[in-house]
């Protein structure tokens, strides 16, 4: 079993910047992808962001492209989000998520975390 715990979430006001943080427990041939998605009130999970933990392999959403950026430190076995020039729209709870595949499809990712609040204010 693998423990994702994200964290760094939080209330900021539009075109500020906010760092998510997800630790993964281990690292297994079943989480060699990892990924992060967002759920805002009312809508279905989608992704946001994936990277392979040799940082070879990137994806991107398209509203985040330019504003966001994913990446991982592998010594301490944690993968970030940057987010950069928030807006409203990007209100949601965010989750981190582990699989055996970089893709954009929640159903290939096998270990979730708990989610962190994201709350951008216009």
């Amino acid at each position: 079993q693998v423990q994702l715990v994200e964290s760094g979430g939080g209330l900021v006001q539009a075109g500020g910047s906010l760092t998510l943080s997800c630790a993964a427990s281990r690292r297994t041939f079943r989480t060699r992808a990892m990924g992060w998605f967002r759920q805002a009130p009312g809508k279905e999970r989608e992704f946001v962001a994936a990277i392979s933990w040799s940082g070879d392999i990137t994806y991107l959403e398209d509203s985040v492209k330019g504003r966001f950026t994913i990446s991982t430190d592998n010594a301490k076995n944690t993968v970030y989000l940057q987010m950069n020039s928030l807006k409203p729209e990007d209100t949601a709870v965010y989750y981190c998520a582990a699989g055996g595949v970089v893709v954009t499809t929640t159903s290939e990712y096998d270990y979730w975390g708990q989610g962190t609040q994201v709350t951008v204010s216009s």
